[in-house]
């Protein structure tokens, strides 16, 4: 109670009219009127409203039972104090209202704050899962091991050669012999490769057997009892004369001999057989459409090692090429494996004249062969059109000599006029497949007839000319160049399939260059030239054993470069989408990249290149899937900025307030104890 303050029933004492008390203790016992009296029942009441503070008036004017008429004041205060706390002991004097309190601190207005906080912090976790970026797990180890595999090991493909002589001296020829020719072709070929391992060729991962056929028995450094290998007493030297059988037949003869049946399951047929027939004409040297070759002429023994050789290294492993050939990893497939082979017949003015074609009829008897060899390369669709209104983006000079339009080969970087002729027309164009066009131009009666110059002064045989990676164009001049005369309209004509078939033969040329081979049957070694028998389906087999090797091994280091590229971005962004499709095509793309290698190691060309082939596409969908390419740089400092104005600045004064209320709690529980702590010394 503080100094001076005077308690109300004090002031309504004269009136006897109390406004606080026990009403029933003063109706039961009136006050008595005179005021002076301290020795009266209730002159007590006054000395202790008086003394006591307002907290132990309270006490005895709330409780009757403390104190009845009988009980007297000293009585009474003694009765009081004795009920009340140890604690009331200490002195008001030395009671610190600021370092003390008597009564314990509250714990609601913490429960609250900290109720809030963590309510808070339980639907964190909820924040966090609504904003999760969904991601497929990828085997990042599995495309280390196989990027690491592929890049440092060159993919070396077994190879098997046997050299067959016939018609040489028996007695010279014995099984030591046979094993020193081996050991000699070997010698030559390893001159031949080098020492660089070139991925997709054989290097020196291959087998030599050698056997000499004698007129009663074989000699053979190898024991192979495989119909792959050479049959002694099947192929004579009378077979081979040339008067009597083409070269066809020969090639088929010896295909029919050593593939025959089902003879060479065990080796895939990938035997390479060169056979040497010692007779007194001309040396000729052919190499046939299957994986055979033959040298027929007065050949000395030294000789005949070196050509075996030459064959075996320049044509079954390299195909032949030679210096400015396209290399592999131009060649015409797409990402996906798809070629889109496209044929564009152009008139280039139909007020002179419009001619039409029979396209069906060429793609399924003239094309349809080409794509099923090729196969295990690319996966090849057909489409074509008719274009009018097309001419070139130059004008070409007359030449009398000729009687003709002559066009050299510094005009073929303008030839293609590409504001008029709209070749891309194809549904396949946007995507990854590739294109390859084939233009068939027919030109004008402004410049027909219209040929192309060669550097050396020649005009095309020909008559036409390739872009690597985009196509070719074959300038077709129409049988009579002068317009007939009266006519207010074009007539229509139609390509014969007689010119038809010139025409696709020229195009043939076109894509075996495009897929760097020779458009040329012809190779042209240091020991003289090889006769190289075309194929019915444009190529050859050995030639389509090279194109799988080489493809096998780009498709391969494309898919390991691509699935490491994939597996850095991710690793780099991990805001980034990854849904199961992705993951199931990098699974799937490792699953093939491995079934190619281990193909590859048996030998198994086909099937090699068209697991790589898979491999590749795969990995390229992976890649370029729609669900990760819109969000790339979907950063986690993106989220943060969408979402902090909307939950920092409550999240904060949330924070704070727990912090605050927290930090009061224990300065009143401290006043608290310090009080505790004096009044349990001053009792």
């Amino acid at each position: 109670m503080k100094p001076g303050y005077v308690h109300p029933w004090h002031q309504n004492f004269e009136n006897k009219k109390p406004r606080f008390g026990n009403r029933r203790l003063w109706e039961s016992n009136p006050r008595p009127h005179d005021s002076d009296s301290l020795n009266t029942d209730w002159g007590w009441g006054r000395v202790c409203l008086g003394v006591a503070t307002g907290s132990e008036m309270a006490e005895i004017l709330e409780n009757p039972e403390t104190v009845t008429p009988e009980t007297s004041p000293s009585e009474a205060m003694e009765t009081f104090f004795s009920e009340q706390p140890k604690e009331n002991a200490l002195k008001d004097s030395e009671f610190d209202p600021k370092k003390m309190r008597r009564s314990k601190p509250g714990v609601k207005r913490l429960l609250l704050s900290l109720s809030v906080l963590f309510s808070f912090l339980l639907g964190l976790p909820f924040l966090l899962k609504s904003v999760e970026i969904y991601r497929s797990p990828l085997p990042f180890d599995d495309i280390d091991s196989i990027s690491k595999v592929v890049e440092s090991e060159p993919i070396i493909f077994p190879c098997k050669f046997q050299a067959v002589f016939l018609g040489y001296d028996p007695k010279t020829h014995n099984l030591g012999h046979a094993q020193k020719l081996s050991s000699l072709i070997a010698d030559h070929m390893g001159q031949l490769v080098g020492d660089d391992q070139v991925c997709g060729t054989c290097g020196s991962n291959y087998t030599i057997s050698v056997t000499v056929q004698l007129k009663e028995n074989c000699v053979s450094n190898q024991n192979v009892h495989t119909g792959c290998f050479w049959q002694c007493g099947l192929v004579k030297e009378s077979d081979f004369d040339l008067s009597l059988r083409s070269d066809e037949f020969v090639d088929e003869y010896l295909d029919s001999v050593l593939v025959g049946g089902e003879k060479c399951a065990d080796y895939g047929g990938k035997v390479y057989t060169v056979v040497v027939v010692n007779r007194d004409e001309e040396v000729r040297a052919v190499v046939g459409k299957h994986r055979h070759g033959w040298i027929v002429g007065k050949v000395s023994e030294a000789d005949a090692l070196k050509k075996i050789a030459e064959v075996f290294v320049k044509v079954f492993i390299n195909g032949g090429k030679q210096e400015g050939s396209i290399h592999g990893e131009f060649m015409p497939v797409g990402a996906d494996g798809r070629i889109v082979l496209s044929f564009s017949l152009l008139n280039a003015d139909p007020r002179d004249w419009i001619y039409d074609w029979d396209f069906q009829r060429v793609d399924e008897t003239l094309l349809a062969p080409i794509i099923k060899a090729l196969e295990p390369i690319a996966n090849i669709s057909v489409e074509s059109q008719i274009l009018y209104h097309t001419p070139k983006s130059f004008s070409s000079g007359w030449d009398d000599e000729r009687s003709s339009y002559v066009f050299s080969t510094k005009d073929l970087p303008f030839f293609v006029n590409s504001n008029e002729w709209h070749l891309d027309t194809s549904i396949a164009a946007g995507g990854r497949s590739k294109v390859l066009h084939t233009v068939i131009y027919i030109p004008s009666a402004k410049e027909c007839p219209l040929l192309l110059q060669l550097p050396t002064g020649e005009i095309s045989k020909t008559n036409g000319f390739i872009s690597p990676m985009w196509g070719g164009v074959i300038v077709w001049n129409p049988t009579s160049c002068s317009r007939t005369s009266g006519s207010k309209h074009p007539v229509r004509h139609t390509i014969s399939f007689q010119d038809l078939q010139k025409i696709i033969e020229v195009f043939m040329g076109q894509l075996r260059q495009l897929f760097g081979l020779k458009s040329e049957n012809v190779y042209d070694g240091v020991l003289g030239r090889v006769n190289l028998l075309a194929s019915e389906r444009g190529f050859t087999e050995w030639e389509l054993d090279v194109l799988s090797r080489q493809h096998t091994c780009f498709n391969l280091l494309s898919c390991v470069t691509t699935l490491s590229s994939l597996s850095k971005l991710v690793q780099s962004l991990p805001r980034m989408i990854i849904m199961d499709e992705i993951g199931k095509q990098v699974e799937f793309s490792l699953q093939a990249a491995n079934l190619a290698q281990s193909n590859a190691s048996l030998g198994i060309y086909e099937t090699s290149a068209v697991s790589s082939r898979e491999a590749r596409s795969l990995a390229e969908d992976a890649f370029f899937h729609p669900s990760i390419m819109s969000v790339s740089y979907y950063s986690f400092e993106h989220c943060f900025a969408v979402y902090s104005p909307f939950f920092l600045p409550v999240s904060l004064h949330v924070l704070l307030a727990a912090l605050r209320e927290w930090r009061r709690y224990k300065q009143e529980r401290m006043k608290y104890l310090a009080w505790k702590g004096k009044a349990n010394v001053a009792s």
